[in-house]
């Protein structure tokens, strides 16, 4: 028997999409019920019955982006290209992942749920807690690269991946704020002119 008042022929999947998509664009705090459910076609009574509540609905609508539009970027960080080029390849990633014709402009990662009341803590949270790790997986990535004899020991991992970090979350406000490709793709190119300094244990 399916979940009481849920409607027949009922496609989770999509309707979870589609609640993302609704997410990405205005955010915890400003996605209404009455928004949430008419893009997912559906009514409130279906919505609970299939996602709980408006939170859990937020936290796999954030999981659903990590896992496909945002998913290439961290991955850029795995394999065999050196640790300049795997960061070179995650900013670029990242900045086609703002700029997709088809969504919402910038990271739903970045730009889900950045303020708000009391009702909102628990969105801001989970966020922050997907943005640490994050910078955890381009820390990982850095410190390889010393294992690896490319970047000096003692370099100071905390500095250079918050420097990154910031990079990539600045290019989601310039993409929501108008920015196109080409300017997001200048962005991460300068980002890297500087590798040197940047990884410099001198800095």
């Amino acid at each position: 028997m399916g979940a009481r008042g849920r409607p027949r022929g009922f496609d989770r999947a999509a309707a979870l999409e589609k609640a993302m998509e609704v997410f990405w664009a205005r955010g915890y705090a400003g996605a209404s019920m009455a928004e949430l459910t008419e893009a997912m076609g559906i009514n409130p009574p279906s919505l609970y019955a299939a996602f709980g509540s408006k939170e859990e609905l937020f936290k796999e609508a954030v999981g659903l982006y990590a896992a496909t539009d945002d998913g290439c970027t961290l991955t850029m960080l795995e394999g065999d290209l050196s640790t300049r080029d795997s960061i070179a390849a995650m900013l670029m990633a990242s900045a086609r992942s703002c700029m997709r014709p088809d969504k919402p402009s910038g990271c739903f990662l970045m730009l889900g749920a950045t303020n708000g009341g009391p009702d909102t803590d628990a969105a801001q949270a989970y966020l922050c807690d997907r943005r640490r790790d994050m910078a955890v997986r381009i820390r990982a990535r850095l410190a390889r690269g010393i294992a690896d004899g490319e970047l000096p020991p003692g370099l100071d991992l905390d500095r250079v991946t918050a420097y990154f970090a910031t990079v990539i979350k600045g290019m989601s406000i310039e993409a929501r704020d108008g920015a196109d490709m080409e300017t997001l793709a200048g962005v991460a190119r300068s980002a890297m002119l500087g590798w040197d300094a940047i990884t410099s244990t001198q800095a």
